[in-house]
């Protein structure tokens, strides 16, 4: 899958939980949900793109979640 398709379905994601009042919850949807239904392979890609281009483009609910899954590993 080609990391624009990733970046937008992350984004998608994002976008769902970031209407949860609760930034930590939100956080966790997003965690929760990648874990779920994404492979090991997308999760991987996604975070080597953001680890090599700051991660501009992700939201920033994305961002945290990809870098408390980083801690976690």
């Amino acid at each position: 899958m080609s990391i624009d398709n990733l970046i937008k379905m992350a984004n998608q994601i994002a976008l769902f939980f970031a209407s949860e009042p609760d930034k930590e919850q939100a956080v966790r949807g997003v965690q929760q949900h990648l874990q779920s239904f994404w492979t090991p392979a997308m999760r991987r890609e996604l975070m080597t793109w953001q680890a090599e281009h700051d991660g501009d483009a992700l939201h920033p609910l994305v961002r945290e979640a990809l870098a408390e899954s980083a801690e976690n590993a």
